[in-house]
């Protein structure tokens, strides 16, 4: 059970209610964009009935001097998109781009579309003969304004997700780092201590084999522990990347915890044909194989085989670490490196999220979980960068 799926909880009540507000948004903006249609298409209706009773006023020749004063009175309070086609079939625009009002054809297209749409033209005489009335430019920013309002708001929630996700990744890699570099510290003081008492303990047993023997164990016990101190030291701080022989490397831990889990455990370590090397961080290199070796022997209760290959893949260097362990769902493949994730009822839960980190972020590569069958074979995949 992860100890941050309360985090995924509100995750999701985020997003269901940034897309309410959303929702809620588009909605209203249409209520609003189909009022101001409405209004547009009044527009249109009086502009129309305008026109047909100037053309009725001009046929009974009742007009008096101020007849052009009201025609363009008309036309500039309706400043809808007009075309006038005369007895001759000549078109000329009116409320068009200036460059489109004699455009003939720009004006016989705008046309056609008009007549395809269905709509019928007012009749008129003289240089009026048809009268083509469209929607004003107003009408289609109406109709785009949900969209572009969703768009808006869409990409605001976005960055705000991205910026919050950022934020939080930010302040967990601050509270990671600086867990790490306390307990090196306070791991400091231990280690002198037990390196004292052992170095004192072999000078009162010099004469005794057998418990120097078990005095050299426990030396390099306490040397794995100043190897843990250091990898925890580096945690935060940018690491210095060697080249390295890979397979070598994997060898000497695979040696280090062979000696200490179950004779039943059979360790199938193969050599690459050649030497394949690596820029790498050794200390927090080992940390990441010396992760995945523990979990594979959690994972096989003291039977089974861990088996890893080494092999050049383009310009990369990949690793496979397989066991035959309870497995791993594949829905779980992702959570897997989530801080706070494990099966186990002991433990954090970080040793996958910071094999995660160390390989990802400190050497530029990539884990991941690349296939997995329950009591068969799980296989963890590592792909890094070749030296140059």
């Amino acid at each position: 059970m992860s100890l941050f799926s309360s985090n995924n909880y509100w995750k999701f009540v985020l997003m269901v209610l940034g897309a309410a507000i959303l929702a809620a948004t588009i909605i209203y903006s249409n209520f609003l964009a189909e009022k101001l249609k409405k209004n547009e298409e009044k527009n249109i209706i009086l502009y129309t009935e305008a026109i047909k009773g100037l053309i009725k006023l001009n046929d009974q020749e009742t007009y008096d001097e101020n007849y052009w004063e009201f025609i363009n009175t008309v036309k500039d309070s309706f400043p809808l998109p007009v075309i006038y086609e005369d007895e001759n079939g000549e078109l000329e625009g009116l409320n068009f781009k200036k460059e489109n009002l004699n455009n003939q054809e720009f004006l016989l297209k705008k046309r056609d579309e008009f007549l395809a749409s269905g709509e019928v033209p007012i009749s008129g005489k003289g240089y009026a003969k048809y009268i083509y009335c469209f929607n004003s430019p107003l009408l289609t920013y109406i109709k785009l304004f949900p969209v572009v309002q969703g768009l808006l708001v869409g990409l605001y929630i976005a960055l705000g997700y991205f910026i919050f996700n950022s934020s939080r990744k930010a302040e967990q890699n601050r509270v990671w780092a600086g867990m790490a570099k306390e307990t090196a510290h306070q791991l400091g003081t231990p280690i002198s201590a037990i390196l004292g008492w052992v170095e004192y303990l072999k000078d009162n047993y010099a004469d005794q084999p057998d418990q120097l023997d078990v005095l050299n164990e426990l030396t390099k016990d306490v040397d794995r522990l100043e190897l843990v101190a250091d990898r925890f030291s580096k945690i935060g701080s940018e690491p210095v990347l060697k080249p390295a022989d890979i397979f070598i490397e994997l060898y000497e831990v695979k040696e280090y915890l062979q000696r200490r889990a179950s004779r039943k455990i059979v360790f199938n370590f193969k050599a690459p044909d050649a030497e394949i090397f690596a820029m790498i961080n050794k200390h927090l290199f080992a940390w990441v194989i010396e992760n995945l070796i523990r979990n594979s022997l959690d994972a096989m209760d003291g039977k089974g085989t861990i088996s890893c290959k080494v092999f050049k893949q383009n310009n990369y260097v990949c690793i496979e670490l397989s066991d035959t362990g309870h497995g791993i769902p594949s829905h779980k493949f992702k959570s897997v490196f989530r801080p706070g994730y494990s099966t186990k009822k002991r433990g954090w839960g970080l040793g996958l999220s910071l094999a995660k980190r160390i390989i990802e972020e400190y050497h530029k590569g990539k884990i991941y979980v690349k296939s997995s069958k329950p009591n068969e074979e799980t296989t963890f995949a590592i792909i890094l960068p070749l030296a140059g």
